[in-house]
């Protein structure tokens, strides 16, 4: 089943990252751990990108829930295109989504992903208000359906 995408999303970061042999499982496809990582993976660089910090003693963002659905094989070789968007950003937490496909057929979304951020102070291990530039850069994006 393929959850339902908001009506409203922001692109925000878009990463191509080159499959491996090794990534291949037995049926001869992508192993399915793989989308998790590039959608990880994605995750990570954009907020590198946009120097919002990852400090385990300080505050950060942390990840609530995870979700993949699969829609279409990915096979080596070949890269894999991911386009990571925003939405639902509130006082604490914000949604990403995400779309998987090969860099050769961009148009043609193999996997869909996403996850649930919260913003926590780690030592205290509680949410805890985004800072206001992070919520104001995460508003900031244009929306599109």
């Amino acid at each position: 089943m393929i959850l339902p995408w908001p009506a409203e999303k922001a692109l925000a970061y878009s990463l191509t990252i080159p499959m491996r042999w090794g990534d291949m499982d037995a049926m001869g496809h992508l192993n399915n751990t793989l989308y998790f990582r590039y959608l990880e993976t994605t995750r990570i660089e954009w907020l590198r990108s946009i120097n919002c910090p990852l400090d385990p003693l300080g505050e950060g963002p942390v990840i609530l829930n995870a979700f993949c659905s699969f829609k279409r094989q990915l096979v080596y070789p070949g890269d894999v295109l991911v386009h990571m968007y925003v939405s639902d950003v509130t006082e604490k937490t914000f949604e990403t989504w995400a779309t998987l496909s090969r860099a050769d057929a961009p148009d043609v979304v193999c996997a869909q992903g996403g996850a649930t951020t919260v913003w926590v102070n780690f030592p205290a291990e509680k949410a805890k208000p985004m800072p206001a530039w992070l919520r104001e850069r995460l508003s900031s994006y244009p929306v599109s359906a």
